[in-house]
């Protein structure tokens, strides 16, 4: 442990209390639940009387986020879109961790939007709702009327949410740090994973980064038809408070209320997928949360959308990659689909490149002889994903980001149209990024980064070399190298070169019958030999047993 990580671990000792109060709940039912007694699993209960022993681990781990507040409850929303670092099933799990959290009370929230915007709210707005229609874990919408007269809805951030996450930042910061030391954590990058997350986090705690996000969107789609993007008010925005247009709609999260609307639903779901799909693949930047609560349905068929706080950013090489995937896919080509997730992702040391062609193999051969209206696209990529995270490739953000967008556009499509198959509708796009592969634009464009590359190499290797030279020269040339795995064997050939000194030496302490000594059995025994033999035993059987643990005992090369 360094350290800098005590200071972390014993500030906020309130909020530290909280935490582990809640860790040892959680963990107590998750020991109870390998029990097969029924009247031990009832002996803790969830704030709601739900019987945690009776859950799966992964809705207790939903649960855990919930009950620890705010911070953890984006923390479990970001993981989500994470399925390769914390697998299929527990993602899914926290894909529905959505909370209505009290909201703040109204003098409270008036308070908040007067201070941001510098102006009474009567001056502001010819009518604001008190009564909050949505209060999550960061903010809250309210319903009001500008003094224009048109209705809008104000999304304010929640009083004190500032203090909380620096708090909780904190102490996720000194987790992260301990995490890191334990094998089985150190694969799953605790502190580049909590660097994302609070990226990610203070870009959704920043309402104006989604004021121009909204602006971006209601651009690249002004002149789209069946499309509202809300506007936005910028003299009636902050950081912490956005003032947007209201739609009247009915979410896609109400099919009963869709149906009662009497409009084609089939075409509804295409004209979405044909939305994303022009997003991710034409403009490069798509709305990545294409839950069924965010979308919205207007009278005339109209789709709106709604948050835009996580929006992802494709660049030409990645789209290339989701591309070369996605067609390699569809045309069962097992060692380019293989290639392509060893380039998209970062390996671990030591892959099994002949197993993994032979998952992808399999992977391939079921999934490329459905028929194109029955493919499942979302099932396809999960099932990708779990073998991505079999071999412990690592993708990153970007790339895990779009696939779990991808899965949960085919869900929501389906949500109205059970038929839905996002594939076919991708078939257009995918003609278009072949035929855009193979433009003399496309390969000139290309050529013409090459060529910049190799120009800035060719600049730069001489004097990179002349410098080298300099080194070696004055004998300042120096090569650090990284050991990585190689300390816990040195760590064990010391002890095991302390414990054979040890026996070695206490041996001959006993033949030569060194004092102080023990007359035992007719005879005389040397006591520190004594000692240190059996000390040498001692150190030789927790050595063997350390070895034994590691699965290197008897490992055959």
């Amino acid at each position: 442990m360094k350290l800098t990580t005590i200071p972390q671990l014993y500030r906020h000792v309130g909020r530290w209390s909280e935490i582990i109060a809640v860790l040892s709940k959680y963990g107590m039912a998750d020991w109870l639940s390998q029990f097969d007694l029924e009247f031990t699993k009832g002996l803790l209960k969830a704030k709601d009387g739900e019987v945690l022993a009776r859950l799966s681990r992964e809705a207790r781990i939903r649960m855990v986020l919930t009950e620890l507040g705010p911070t953890f409850i984006k923390l479990g929303q970001i993981l989500s879109t994470r399925p390769d670092l914390i697998g299929v099933e527990l993602a899914n799990e926290l894909q529905g961790l959505l909370v209505n959290v009290p909201p703040d009370a109204p003098d409270i929230v008036r308070a908040a939007i007067e201070s941001e915007l510098g102006q009474p709210i009567e001056e502001l707005f010819a009518e604001f709702d008190d009564v909050a229609i949505a209060s999550a874990s960061i903010g809250q919408v309210h319903r009001a009327r500008l003094l224009t007269g048109q209705r809008v809805a104000v999304k304010v951030q929640r009083a004190g949410i500032d203090e909380k996450v620096r708090v909780d930042m904190d102490i996720l910061s000194g987790l992260a740090q301990l995490a890191e030391a334990l094998p089985e954590l150190a694969n799953y990058r605790p502190k580049t994973t909590l660097a994302e997350f609070q990226r990610m986090l203070r870009r959704e705690l920043d309402f104006g980064r989604e004021e121009r996000n909204i602006l971006q969107f209601g651009r690249d789609y002004a002149e789209t038809p069946g499309v509202r993007i809300p506007g936005v008010y910028s003299e009636l925005c902050t950081p912490k408070v956005l003032t947007m247009d209201w739609l009247e709609g009915v979410s896609l999260c109400q099919p009963e209320r869709l149906q009662a609307l009497d409009l084609d639903l089939d075409d509804i779901a295409h004209r979405g997928a044909n939305l994303y799909l022009e997003m991710i693949f034409t403009h490069g930047v798509y709305h990545a949360d294409p839950h069924p609560g965010n979308i919205l349905v207007l009278e005339d068929g109209t789709i709106g959308l709604l948050d835009f706080g996580m929006v992802g950013r494709i660049d030409e090489p990645l789209r290339e990659q989701i591309e070369e995937m996605l067609m390699a896919l569809a045309g069962q080509d097992t060692e380019q689909l293989t290639r392509v997730i060893m380039e998209m992702g970062e390996t671990p040391p030591g892959l099994d490149e002949t197993a993994l062609r032979g998952d992808v193999a399999e992977f391939v051969a079921h999934y490329g002889n459905q028929p194109l209206g029955e493919f499942n696209l979302s099932g396809a990529l999960t099932e990708m994903i779990e073998i991505i995270r079999r071999f412990r490739i690592i993708l990153p953000s970007s790339i895990a980001m779009l696939l779990k967008t991808l899965i949960l556009l085919e869900g929501t499509g389906r949500v109205i149209q059970p038929q839905f198959s996002l594939l076919d509708a991708m078939g257009p796009y995918q003609r278009k990024a072949m035929l855009r592969r193979l433009s003399p634009r496309r390969r000139l464009r290309k050529m013409r980064r090459i060529a910049g590359d190799m120009e800035r190499l060719i600049e730069i290797f001489p004097r990179r070399m002349i410098d080298i030279l300099a080194q070696v020269q004055s004998g300042k040339f120096d090569m650090h190298l990284d050991h990585r795995g190689l300390e816990p064997s040195v760590n064990r050939l010391v002890l095991g070169l302390l414990t054979s000194s040890l026996f070695v030496g206490s041996s001959l302490m006993l033949s030569q019958k060194v004092w102080p000594l023990l007359y035992l059995f007719n005879g005389q025994i040397s006591v520190l030999g004594a000692l240190g033999c059996m000390m040498s035993v001692l150190l030789g059987l927790r050595l063997i047993r350390a070895i034994n643990k590691s699965g290197h005992l008897d490992r055959r090369g």
